[in-house]
């Protein structure tokens, strides 16, 4: 039977982790994922989990020793943060080309210098190119059922790429809400047999290598790396067809529905609005409830699933509008801007009527985002179908 749990963030990443039946967990401890890995250690411990936990010496070898895993047919988990992220770079690069579904939590986190250990988006923002699917959670049901969820998308057979579910930290790594876990019976159905190696097969009676080199004088030539990225990128977006039928699923199994790529909040009659990712959205759903009751004719778009981008979603949402205030939890050095204020420009690329957008930037090192924040953002954003075009990105916590 399900049962109801009051639990954090990284409580529920790791109940997420044991309903999937995972045969091996490498994790290695980082601030804000550290109790995640602590829930995992003590789960395999007291049997919940029935894996072998893998105890490396850093974040290099805990995705190393699980791709071996992996390729070996293992269903696999891992989490990480941060400078943690950073010094897995390597592997982590490697592991899509390799067509690994492997799972891992990223308790987003900012980046330094200055110093810092807290919340932001920076880190998995930073790696959004990598080849990785991206899910951003905006509370904590919606980071167990997520988890659960990666693994069938992951293993899908048009897809085989790995999975990040990113869930922010400290608001939702040590935020406690009430969850449900789910029955076993009905996960192990929903997720059905392991089968994460069929593409490799690795098996020491029939040896084969992994991972050939390619491209250059003596390698196979161009032609087979131009194959290994264009079949990259065919998985990735034959993962947005498997995201919507994984959610819709998922709703009608368990009874909790997810928007799987984007969703639209007081959009029906709105004039403009508001576009937010991950636990942001709370607050600025609340502030949206605030303005309509004034009058303001505003909605919210809060993006789920960012890699692959749902480019086609998204432009048909914001096409409702006519004007836009993005928030980002991290920044685009190169743009100063944020990395969700680009992909959403460029989603509106080729619209027949251009719709102006207003960058906002919040919550970095762990700073809030309040309804007050919203409030500011929706009243600029507003101004904008008044002509009053915001010139620069607008930085919600400077003088706070």
């Amino acid at each position: 039977m399900p049962k109801t749990i009051v639990c954090d963030g990284n409580e529920a990443a790791a109940w997420g982790v044991a309903m999937s039946r995972p045969d091996m967990v490498a994790v290695y401890p980082i601030t804000p994922q550290s109790s995640l890995a602590e829930y995992i250690s003590q789960f395999v411990a007291d049997g919940i989990i029935k894996a072998d936990l893998m105890d490396v010496e850093g974040e290099h070898s805990v995705l190393s020793v699980l791709q071996g895993a992996c390729l070996a047919g293992a269903r696999t988990f891992t989490a990480t943060c941060g400078q943690g992220l950073a010094f897995m770079f390597e592997p982590y690069f490697r592991t899509p080309p390799l067509r690994l579904p492997i799972v891992m939590s990223i308790v987003t986190r900012d980046g330094i210098t200055p110093q810092c250990v807290w919340g932001g988006q920076q880190d998995a923002m930073t790696v959004r190119e990598v080849g990785w699917v991206q899910m951003y959670c905006e509370n904590v049901q919606e980071v167990l059922d997520t988890v659960i969820m990666a693994y069938r998308i992951a293993e899908n057979r048009e897809v085989m790429l790995p999975v990040n579910v990113c869930h922010d930290g400290n608001y939702l790594s040590y935020g406690v809400e009430k969850a449900e876990v789910p029955d076993q019976e009905d996960v192990d159905a929903f997720l059905g047999e392991k089968n994460t190696n069929w593409h490799v097969a690795l098996d020491p009676d029939r040896p084969m290598g992994v991972d050939p080199l390619t491209g250059g004088a003596g390698g196979t030539g161009p032609g087979m790396f131009v194959r290994y990225r264009k079949g990259l990128c065919n998985g990735m977006q034959n993962a947005i067809g498997v995201i919507e039928e994984v959610h819709r699923e998922w709703g009608l199994r368990f009874g909790r529905s997810y928007a799987p790529l984007v969703e639209e909040y007081s959009l029906e009659d709105a004039e403009y609005a508001l576009v937010t990712i991950g636990s942001m959205t709370g607050a600025a759903k609340d502030a949206v409830d605030i303005a309509r009751k004034a009058g303001k004719k505003v909605g919210l778009i809060k993006i789920k699933t960012f890699r692959p981008f749902p480019l086609q979603a998204v432009r048909e949402a914001c096409s409702r509008v006519k004007a836009l205030g993005v928030v980002d939890r991290s920044v685009s050095f190169g743009w100063n801007a944020g990395p969700v204020y680009q992909e959403v420009l460029s989603a509106l690329y080729g619209l027949k009527s251009a719709i102006p957008v207003a960058s906002f930037i919040g919550g970095l090192a762990g700073a809030d985002i309040t309804i007050d924040h919203f409030g500011r953002v929706i009243e600029t954003t507003g101004n904008i179908l008044k002509g009053k075009i915001p010139e620069a990105t607008i930085w919600l916590n400077e003088n706070d």
